[in-house]
């Protein structure tokens, strides 16, 4: 029993995979389109932050308007926004005082509301000073208040 074997060339089998061009080429397209997007995606979420917080103080001000129509006046500065959800011991005390909210909203950026009676550019103001949590600004850090 002779074996014989073919005469043609072994032939390397060539291993499947990218060349480091390859790859190259797709992490800087990856980069192009990640610069165009992200600026877009962060924008928006502080659109969102300046809506909410327009909804959180109008909220606020039909929660306050409900007080004084029960009982004919707002909440002092003293008593503050917190009379919405504890009836205030402090005078004036209010005659028919009722539960408005469950609970008090910080603003999108984890601040506490500020209210004024009286008011600066109203009878009260409730507002936030906006993402740098300064008075005044401009875009994102422009003060959101009741006045809007």
């Amino acid at each position: 029993m002779s074996v014989t074997f073919s005469k043609q060339p072994i032939r390397r089998l060539r291993q499947a995979g990218f060349t480091l061009i390859e790859l190259m080429v797709v992490l800087v397209i990856i980069g192009v389109l990640a610069a165009l997007i992200v600026p877009n995606v962060l924008d928006r979420a502080d659109d969102a932050r300046v809506t909410a917080a327009k909804t959180d103080v109008g909220n606020l001000m039909q929660a306050l308007k409900l007080y004084k129509l029960d009982n004919q006046r707002y909440p002092t500065a003293e008593q503050g926004l917190e009379a919405l959800i504890h009836k205030p011991s402090t005078v004036p005390v209010p005659p028919n005082w009722r539960p408005y909210l469950d609970k008090l909203p910080n603003d999108p950026w984890g601040r506490p509301y500020l209210y004024a009676n009286p008011g600066v550019k109203g009878d009260i103001d409730v507002y936030s000073l906006g993402a740098d949590g300064q008075s005044g600004g401009e875009g994102v850090n422009a003060d959101i208040g009741s006045w809007q």
